[in-house]
């Protein structure tokens, strides 16, 4: 008896732990909502929350059934070439709006207010209004349709994904561009987040207009600048 519980443990050892099955987003939900009466249906997501420059770029489309590209999904999980590649597809073959959360409505609003703007915009900036929006994350926006939340969409959803790149193909080849105008602080390459290339350069150089004032490391690069010179902050 003793042998057998022995091998039994060592045979359960032995085994391998199953893989979770790989998530990957569906046209599901959106063509329940299609068969249900709602048409056209959108999905709309922002990228651009964290970073300490540029703006929170939010775009939102509407997929044709009939021709959705292959290979989408959420923006995070896929590298630059692929991302680029499928922004091609998306904009031939979907209705695509992109809007974007200015510097200075971030440091006004805070970013989440600013990422909510820019949400509602691009959906009220399709050519053809939908029926109804999801929206990755756990917050509804006012677009003037039927409008659902789901938290992790640009996994779930064909249409959030397709918004999730969109947006960040949009906002890199922007940042790529402010990287050329101001050279130095490598915005082409970490898209203005806070990694320690980027920290270093705001420390060595100082903030550039496209700077967020209101988030902490900008905030203290430019109290530090001012009591440099001697500007006591009011």
């Amino acid at each position: 008896m003793a042998r057998k519980s022995k091998a039994a443990k060592s045979q359960a050892a032995k085994r391998l732990p199953l893989k979770e099955p790989v998530l990957r987003p569906t046209f599901r939900r959106e063509r329940r909502a299609l068969n249900a009466g709602f048409f056209p249906v959108a999905g709309c997501d922002e990228a651009g929350r964290g970073p300490l420059a540029g703006p929170v770029v939010a775009a939102a489309v509407i997929l044709d059934p009939a021709r959705i590209p292959r290979g989408l999904n959420d923006s995070k999980k896929l590298d630059a070439a692929k991302r680029e590649a499928l922004y091609e597809k998306i904009c031939a073959s979907a209705q695509v709006a992109v809007a974007f959360g200015s510097i200075e409505r971030i440091d006004r609003d805070n970013i989440l207010q600013a990422s909510l703007w820019a949400l509602t915009r691009a959906v009220q900036s399709l050519p053809v209004r939908p029926r109804l929006v999801f929206v990755d994350g756990n917050i509804k926006i006012d677009c003037g349709c039927d409008c659902e939340a789901v938290v992790s969409g640009d996994a779930l959803l064909l249409s959030v994904a397709a918004a999730s790149i969109i947006a960040k193909v949009t906002r890199d080849r922007l940042m790529a561009r402010i990287g050329l105008a101001y050279p130095g602080y490598g915005f082409e390459r970490h898209m203005g987040y806070g990694v320690p290339e980027h920290v270093a350069a705001l420390e060595r150089l100082g903030p550039t207009p496209h700077h967020r004032r209101s988030f902490a490391p900008v905030a203290a690069r430019f109290a530090a600048m001012q009591a440099e010179v001697g500007i006591v902050a009011v």
